[in-house]
């Protein structure tokens, strides 16, 4: 079997059960099993209460990375600068890595309208389709159409709703055109107004 000291990643080689538990011993450790299946089977010389706890501290965060959800909330007759905002939103959750349930509601007369809601949330998934991959088909339950999406692999990602950034120099050479402009409108109003 294979032995590794786990405090300083020195690798003791290739021992015998017996003398890799003698090793153990001597450093005052437990003899951890960490790869049962590599050939030859692979050993860690480590203390079993500080390996467990790193163990379970890394299952945690496997779940919590793993279990999230966030939750967007769309209506049938949404402007086009609240739905960019809100497709915004979705990329930052799922830029994040997290997972997006997509949820349309339908209230009073908008519930005549399900074709309506239908070519929205497909809508949707053609718009993430660069960053996310449809895990739950768009389902009618109740008042309410519900999607869910998960997202691409980092390197397949592609955001499309991400904000514009502008260049100041470019905003201040174009503000002191404008303001030239307004002066002399400024200007000819006056000798109009003095005229009459």
């Amino acid at each position: 079997m294979r032995v590794i000291v786990a405090s300083t990643g020195q690798q003791l080689g290739i021992l015998k059960i017996q003398d890799a538990l003698r090793a153990a011993q001597t450093a005052g450790l437990d003899l951890v099993e960490v790869a049962p299946t590599a050939n030859p089977p692979v050993c860690r010389i480590v203390d079993f209460g500080k390996f467990k706890y790193e163990i379970s501290k890394q299952d945690k965060e496997k779940k919590q990375a793993s279990s999230k959800l966030k939750e967007i909330k769309f209506r049938v007759n949404i402007s086009e600068h609240d739905y960019e905002t809100k497709m915004r939103h979705g990329e930052e959750f799922l830029d994040r890595g997290n997972k997006v349930r997509v949820q349309l509601q339908f209230r009073g007369r908008e519930n005549a309208h399900k074709d309506l809601g239908m070519k929205l949330m497909q809508r949707i998934s053609a718009d993430f389709s660069t960053m996310a991959a449809v895990e739950q088909l768009p389902k009618l339950m109740g008042r309410a159409i519900t999607m869910t999406l998960a997202p691409l692999p980092v390197n397949k990602r592609k955001r499309r709703f991400a904000k514009m950034e502008f260049l100041p120099e470019d905003d201040h050479a174009q503000d002191d055109d404008h303001d030239d402009d307004v002066d002399r409108e400024g200007d000819e109003a006056e000798t109009a107004a003095a005229k009459q």
